[in-house]
């Protein structure tokens, strides 16, 4: 079956409190709001895929302005999107930015996985020559042993593995541990999760800040919107020399 076929495939989560048919292809937004990102940046070398509360706008504000925003990458490029569910009234924020990709389906943690799924079904049709997804986030299985996977606060995949991983979703189970689910995913397809080469990139617990520490760190967890500006304010003042200052 061909990969666009497979994709129009509805997809069933069973095993959550209240059971729901959805469709991938339904999206909240009308086409003159869908994200624009990859018409202007065709080849993104990053996209960043970032699950948010609907509520959280506060947040989605502090990380556009501040380590999504898609100036700092320069002459590389990247995109940064947001993906929601419902309810939400995000009219006005989807046309200012056009970065939201929202789908009709209760927002809670139990979806985490179909939220996700959502956003690699979008990359896969929208935006498939994006070179790295890195999807994060704001702030188990029948088997004996879980399979190795990357927590959920934020991992990076090939561009051209997206397609492969929502295949692959097709035919599996639905989990809501979201990062769980992927790690199967990953399994099914024989692709073995590369450690990052410092064990400080990725961390999914809060790191105290510092502009040494955080110059040299992927993710860190657990901010409050207001802190991100701040901190993030600092590590710029003090870009060129990070660990010369007393921050």
């Amino acid at each position: 079956m061909e990969v666009e076929a497979q994709i129009q495939l509805s997809l069933t989560f069973p095993h959550c409190a209240c059971a729901s048919l959805l469709r991938v292809t339904g999206f909240i937004q009308p086409k003159s709001k869908i994200p624009t990102s990859c018409r202007s940046i065709k080849t993104p070398f990053l996209l960043l895929l970032i699950a948010v509360e609907p509520k959280k706008m506060a947040a989605r504000d502090a990380i556009r302005k501040t380590w999504a925003n898609e100036s700092v990458a320069g002459v590389l490029g990247f995109v940064c999107l947001f993906i929601i569910g419902s309810p939400a009234h995000i009219e006005e924020e989807g046309l200012r930015y056009h970065n939201i990709i929202q789908q009709d389906y209760r927002d809670t943690y139990n979806y985490l996985t179909l939220k996700t799924l959502i956003g690699v079904y979008w990359i896969t049709k929208y935006c498939p020559e994006a070179k790295y997804v890195l999807k994060t986030d704001r702030h188990l299985i029948p088997d004996m042993r879980y399979p190795s996977f990357c927590s959920g606060t934020g991992y990076v995949f090939l561009g051209d593995v997206v397609q492969r991983i929502y295949v692959a979703s097709l035919t599996m189970p639905r989990l809501h541990l979201e990062d769980v689910y992927m790690g199967k995913c990953l399994a099914k397809l024989k692709i073995e999760p590369t450690p990052p080469p410092n064990e400080l990139l990725f961390n999914h617990w809060r790191v105290p800040y510092s502009s040494c520490r955080y110059s040299n760190l992927i993710s860190s967890h657990g901010f409050h919107p207001n802190e991100i500006i701040q901190d993030w304010q600092h590590l710029q003042s003090n870009k060129h020399n990070p660990c010369q200052t007393t921050g």
